[in-house]
């Protein structure tokens, strides 16, 4: 290698919002002076950091590129200006001769160096970008301090010939920028990822991550480094904006901070308070709405809700029915009395009655009618949303949706009912990863709520009673009663469900890993799922894709979300393999 003296280079781990060309520069041209104060040489941003990631179709008009060229030239100008002498390396859109790239430019002394075209295009999971984007075909390196620098760009160190090319070109160090979104158990895989293109080239690598959610996307960034060994030698923190400098001398990189690993339940919870927080932020809601059922679901959307936003953003409503037990209201009165949020409760059996009047003539014209259905069963869910998105259109708070992943995937939940609302937190999260999260929320004191990113002290600010975490923030009762929908009497999920084990380990292997009916029935005997269990779970999620194309969008933490990567047909007689 290269030896190397006094380089320091600056990842800006920066949360960046797609469109905000203007607002992203701004936020690069604040690290870059930060950077520069600390004595860096370079700063390396994130991928497509001017325009945000994904832009999506935005990268199909022609005035997108335009902003964009703008804005990165007045940051050259700008960079110059405030932070002298610093070489910066932006992710941004390229328009080049009849085509787009997926590029990233050198700035220095004012003006645009050199760019790096992306060579590798993903267009799997949450990934199009062979839609927009024409595929690089030169290796990027240019010299910082005398030193090689080599660049790639996310896609390309999923495969080996990039780095090498860069290597070849003579990179002494590999700076990768990336918009890596987050799901359970990805980092690992980047870091070994990353680690095998080091052992390839023999050179240490810089991995700079966006951080922040963009629709149903989250960003953790978690950057980090490895040395030429693949030893890893500075780790940054997960969902939260960082700018760090990694120093090199004599060709070996020195030692930085490691942030160490959290539990796989914090990871996804700061995922998803992250995904709120972004979300009403960078679309301007003042607030939400949740109803509350004292069901576990709601309670811990609530729970992620105050983390988010704060308690003074978040307003919950109860809609008891004749069905809603007692023990329902008064849980979810303690739960808002220890979160100290806005509260009111609604009775719905006056209207469930006027809704029968009205309806009993065209009902009696269709024939006897069972004492108890689906039909009365989904009226109290859509009266329970029409009272929610009215309280919506009066404040302008934004209504969260409480269906879970089990749910959503075999639709036990009711169109324009509960499924009524802006934004679904917990859409990709199993019922029995709610259950984890629950007790996740619950386990964290004081001192622990300080240190992880993303949740606060007191849940929401301002001040709270003493004793908020004695039981939690989620009374037990919710988390340990059987759970129901209470649209019956004596109504339990596990009517009609199967038990929730087996419900999602068969969603998990059909939906996440394309496993076969006949598959699932082979490897799930130690599990005791049933071949009976699979037939009716397969049918029900083939048979409501109808309704996920009309659920709002949620954050993705699982591999493959209901969302951007399943396209599954709503009209569809493929009838799998059983045999």
């Amino acid at each position: 290698m290269t030896k190397v003296a006094g380089l320091k280079i600056a990842i800006a781990q920066i949360n960046c919002t797609v469109g905000d060309v203007a607002g992203n520069a701004q936020r690069i041209l604040a690290a870059a002076q930060t950077a520069h104060d600390q004595g860096a040489d370079l700063l390396l941003t994130p991928e497509l950091a001017l325009c945000g990631y994904p832009p999506e179709d935005l990268l199909l008009r022609p005035d997108f590129y335009r902003a964009c060229a703008s804005e990165l030239t007045a940051l050259a100008t700008a960079a110059n200006l405030l932070a002298p002498g610093l070489a910066l390396l932006v992710g941004y859109p390229e328009a080049h001769d009849k085509a787009r790239y997926n590029a990233a430019a050198l700035l220095r002394a004012g003006r645009i160096e050199a760019t790096y075209r992306k060579r590798r295009l993903p267009t799997y999971e949450v990934f199009d970008e062979a839609r927009y984007f024409k595929a690089g075909t030169e290796p990027g390196v240019f010299e910082v301090k005398g030193v090689r620098c080599g660049v790639n760009i996310c896609a390309d160190v999923w495969e080996p010939e990039p780095a090498q090319l860069a290597r070849a070109a003579g990179a002494a160090i590999l700076l990768v920028l990336n918009a890596s979104p987050y799901h359970m158990n990805k980092q690992a895989t980047r870091h070994a990822t990353l680690k095998k293109r080091v052992q390839e080239t023999g050179v240490a690598a810089i991995y700079a991550n966006m951080v922040g959610g963009q629709d149903e996307l989250v960003f953790d960034g978690a950057s980090f480094v490895l040395d030429a060994a693949g030893r890893l030698t500075h780790q940054l923190p997960a969902f939260a904006e960082q700018l760090a400098i990694v120093e090199i001398q004599d060709g070996h990189v020195l030692p930085g901070e490691l942030v160490p690993a959290r539990s796989i339940e914090a990871e996804v919870y700061s995922a998803l308070v992250l995904g709120v927080r972004d979300y009403l932020g960078k679309n301007g809601f003042p607030g939400v709405l949740i109803g509350l059922s004292g069901g576990i679901d709601s309670a811990l959307t609530l729970a992620i809700a105050v983390d988010a936003l704060g308690a003074e953003r978040v307003r919950a409503v109860m809609m008891p029915s004749p069905w809603t037990a007692q023990m329902s209201l008064d849980d979810s009165r303690e739960m808002v009395r220890r979160l100290g949020v806005q509260y009111d409760e609604i009775p719905i059996a006056a209207l469930m009655e006027q809704f029968a009047v009205a309806l009993a003539p065209t009902f009696a014209k269709l024939g006897p009618k069972p004492e108890w259905d689906t039909t009365d069963e989904n009226l109290q869910a859509r009266i329970r949303g029409m009272l929610l998105m009215a309280i919506s259109n009066r404040t302008g708070r934004l209504v969260l949706t409480t269906g879970n992943k089990s749910e959503m995937a075999v639709g036990y939940a009711t169109l324009y009912g509960d499924m009524a609302g802006g934004f679904a937190v917990i859409k990709d999260v199993f019922k029995t990863f709610v259950y984890r999260l629950a007790h996740y929320r619950n386990s964290l004191t004081q001192e622990t709520c300080r240190a992880a990113p993303n949740v606060s002290w007191p849940p929401g600010g301002g001040t709270r009673h003493s004793g908020v975490f004695g039981g939690g923030v989620i009374p037990a009762n919710i988390i340990e009663r059987p759970p129901s929908a209470e649209l019956k009497p004596g109504q339990t999920d596990q009517d009609s469900l199967p038990p929730y084990a087996v419900l999602d380990a068969i969603i998990e292997a059909y939906m996440e890993r394309d496993q076969s009916p006949r598959e699932i029935i082979a490897g799930g005997m130690q599990q005791g799922i049933t071949e009976a269990d699979v037939r009716r779970v397969v049918n029900l999620l083939k048979r409501n894709e109808y309704k996920r194309r009309q659920a709002p969008p949620g954050i993705r933490v699982s591999r493959r979300a209901f969302g951007k990567d399943w396209r599954y047909p709503i009209t569809s007689r493929y009838p799998d393999e059983w045999n």
